[in-house]
């Protein structure tokens, strides 16, 4: 072999030596952003895209009622917009329905507070988890608990103050039917 070949084949092999070694110093920088990175995005990006999702929605939904009145408009212009507006327009959840969802989701908020509590109840018994995890995830548990608790208050509260003001809802919807 001449020495040009060997050469060759020397500076190319430190080439590749160096980029193995640069390619794991990288992956050794994107490993430390991870930690980084992931809290940035639940807590910055993730409630800016909820948001804009939900105004995307209502916006084409009243695109959607608009777009639907111009063309009753167009095809019959002596036709009554209130009457019309009125059936197209969404419906107001009534009060009972809002108690509901209240009641819903105070039972769902503590059952997932109880499970994480017994998860990390379990977890400490047995053993083999971190305890700082077994911290967190109680502090979840407990978080998410008082959370249902208040969604469970909040309905029975509202269902005592409010059993009049549901009774006369009923009466009203039951008149307009």
């Amino acid at each position: 072999m001449s020495p040009f070949v060997i050469l060759t084949c020397y500076i190319y092999d430190q080439g590749r030596m160096k980029q193995k070694f640069n390619h794991k110093k990288e992956k050794e920088k994107m490993s430390d952003l991870i930690p980084i990175l992931v809290p940035i995005a639940c807590g910055c990006v993730l409630p800016i895209m909820i948001v804009w999702f939900s105004v995307r929605e209502k916006m084409n939904e009243t695109n959607q009622r608009t777009q639907i009145v111009l063309a009753a408009i167009e095809k019959n212009p002596e036709m009554d917009l209130e009457e019309l507006m009125a059936k197209i327009s969404p419906k107001k959840k009534l009060l009972k329905e809002k108690l509901l969802s209240r009641l819903l989701w105070g039972c769902i908020t503590a059952f997932l507070g109880i499970a994480s509590i017994g998860f990390c109840t379990w977890g400490g018994f047995i053993g083999g988890m971190n305890t700082r995890d077994l911290l967190l995830h109680s502090l979840i548990g407990a978080v998410l608990l008082a959370i249902g608790v208040a969604f469970l208050v909040n309905y029975y509260i509202g269902k005592k103050m409010l059993a009049k003001e549901m009774e006369a809802e009923q009466m009203k919807v039951m008149s307009e039917k």
